[in-house]
């Protein structure tokens, strides 16, 4: 329901368990799905979600922290990276990264939060839906 009521250009986050989905929605629908992880999640978005063809990178990721560089891993990145090349022509250059605290700023804008139950560090993602 939620993903046929936005339209063009209205962003989608799908956020990791650590992500303060309710706060930063509130101004948007925050859709609960703890028992889900991010990864089917996308999976199952980017079949019937079209991305944005007007913009460079309609899917965004949160940026590390300077002082997680080098220190954490984010494997969970590549799983995003093939699931958005499957779904889309662009493949992995349609992907961006968000500096942490921009990444917040725009997500209070967004239409929706899905709120997973994913443990990997830093696996938000932000799309940006085209036209279907």
């Amino acid at each position: 329901k939620v993903l046929c009521e936005m339209g063009h250009s209205d962003r989608l986050v799908i956020a990791d368990g650590n992500f303060p989905a309710e706060s930063m929605g509130k101004n948007g629908i925050v859709i609960r799905m703890d028992g889900h992880g991010a990864v089917e999640v996308l999976e199952a978005i980017l079949k019937v979600f079209p991305l944005d063809t007007y913009v460079n990178n309609p899917v965004n990721l949160m940026e590390l922290m300077p002082q997680d560089v080098g220190r954490i891993e984010t494997p969970i990145w590549d799983k995003y990276a093939g699931i958005v090349t499957e779904n889309d022509e662009r493949g992995d250059k349609a992907i961006g990264h968000i500096e942490r605290f921009a990444f917040y700023e725009e997500a209070k804008k967004a239409y929706a939060i899905i709120a997973t139950g994913e443990s990997a560090l830093y696996a938000n993602v932000m799309l940006q839906k085209g036209v279907i």
